[in-house]
């Protein structure tokens, strides 16, 4: 289905140009607040966003079209986006709307949609959004009497660390546990700590000093290595990386060694299937998913369903499959037990439940498999489709015939920016090395 504005995470670009203008956002709070005003009682929606410059005038565009449309507006400020999915559902609104763009740099921002249920929208309601953007969106304006409201909400985080610290057991404490957090000078500079601390953990902060340019720059989930000097510096028993809106995670053992979401899947399909919490008889991936998890689940009699990149696509399969652990490498874990959406901060405190009930430092528990070596490589190109030249799919379609069972080859486009991707897996690293290097050439020669 071809799209002139959402991506596979919302819309999402260059800030104040193409589709991240004020006036596209503001289109898009007409075009959506139209959708979702359904009878005749006061309607509403909430408002999020993370640390960006760019936020404010994205979040005034937004203000402006739901308001025009009848839809009275609630502003939460720099909160995460499972925050907003939860207070959503809590404030019982009719949508809910971040602004981020995840764990891109502060140049680019992105607008994220949720429905009532706390849930991203369904292809079908972003298409809608879609037509009537551009088309007769003045023929749905509120007359003088029904125009919606703005509010700001200023307990919005003190809300969500309520509810996160919920879903730590209450039989348990983080005390005695001094934990590094990287919170990537994003959404989470605030509540993250303070919910650490709440529970009784020594916390060491880090990227929690926002200025509306150092989102994700050199911290959080996509710049590991600060969160792992940090952990070996402060001789930490734990180490948590957040990204820019904090629905994604990764994780360090007490040397600096990183956890990644392979490790995590892996880490909690073993503890709630002994305890009886896992549903589905295992955990869902991605086609990214490394096959050491795979064959590690196995051994517990656990199967691995894998799902298309993207954390809509993981929340799909966990529902159709009756799954309640699911996520990516890259740490966008998704518990359906606690959140519709994946929550950083919730996915590192079941981490650290199991490691205290265990009482077993991170380096024992948190490293459960070995996993084969992957290569992986990211191409930027300008414009044209790359993949469809007939040199990349010869040399692509050679490179799967090299691995020839023995490993696989995905090279896909990324949904959220101009990028192809290019991953190998195998038992071979020399192998899947020069098939990644040969299919990176391949595209650089006609991206340039």
């Amino acid at each position: 289905m071809s799209r002139k504005y959402f991506g596979t995470d919302g819309i999402r670009g260059r800030a104040n140009s193409g589709a991240m203008t004020p006036v596209v956002a503001m289109r898009a709070g007409m075009a959506a607040g139209r959708i979702f005003t359904r009878g005749n009682h006061r309607h509403r929606v909430v408002i999020g966003k993370d640390t960006r410059l760019s936020g404010y005038m994205l979040e005034s565009a937004l203000v402006a079209g739901f308001t025009s449309v009848g839809m009275d507006v609630f502003q939460f400020g720099p909160l995460p986006t499972p925050a907003v999915a939860m207070l959503t559902r809590s404030l019982r609104a009719d949508m809910g709307v971040m602004i981020t763009a995840s764990h891109n740099p502060y140049q680019d921002n992105g607008i994220k949609f949720f429905g009532p249920d706390g849930r991203k929208l369904s292809d079908e309601h972003e298409a809608a959004i879609e037509a009537l953007m551009d088309n007769g969106l003045e023929s749905g304006l509120a007359t003088s009497p029904k125009l919606g409201r703005a509010k700001r909400i200023d307990d919005a985080q003190a809300r969500y660390i309520e509810f996160v610290k919920n879903t730590f057991p209450r039989r348990l404490t983080l005390e005695g546990l001094r934990i590094v957090i990287d919170c990537a000078n994003g959404a989470a500079y605030k509540v993250a700590p303070l919910a650490l601390w709440e529970l009784g953990a020594e916390v060491v902060s880090i990227g929690d000093t926002p200025d509306g340019f150092n989102i994700n720059s050199g911290c959080g989930s996509t710049s590991t290595e600060a969160m792992s000097e940090k952990v070996r510096e402060m001789r930490a028993n734990f180490g948590i990386a957040l990204d820019g809106d904090a629905d994604r995670v990764l994780m360090s053992d007490e040397h600096g060694r990183i956890i990644d979401g392979d490790q995590i899947l892996a880490l909690l399909a073993r503890s709630w299937s002994k305890s009886g919490n896992l549903k589905g008889g295992g955990v869902v991936g991605t086609v990214m998913s490394n096959a050491g998890l795979d064959r590690y689940l196995k051994t517990m009699e656990l199967k691995l369903a894998r799902a298309q990149v993207g954390d809509r696509y993981v929340i799909e399969q966990m529902q159709k499959g009756g799954f309640n652990v699911g996520g990516e490498q890259s740490g966008h874990i998704v518990l359906s037990d606690f959140s519709p959406t994946g929550d950083g901060l919730i996915s590192a405190l079941q981490v650290l439940a199991v490691l205290a009930a265990e009482k077993k430092p991170a380096s024992e528990a948190a490293h459960l498999f070995e996993p084969l070596p992957q290569v992986m490589e990211n191409v930027r190109f300008q414009k044209g489709s790359p993949l469809s030249n007939a040199r990349v799919t010869a040399c692509i379609k050679d490179g799967e015939a090299r691995l020839n069972g023995t490993g696989r080859l995905l090279v896909r486009k990324s949904g959220t920016e101009p990028v192809i991707r290019i991953m190998a897996e195998g038992d071979d690293e020399a192998l899947i090395r020069a098939v990644v290097t040969d299919v990176v050439s391949a595209i650089e020669e006609v991206a340039a």
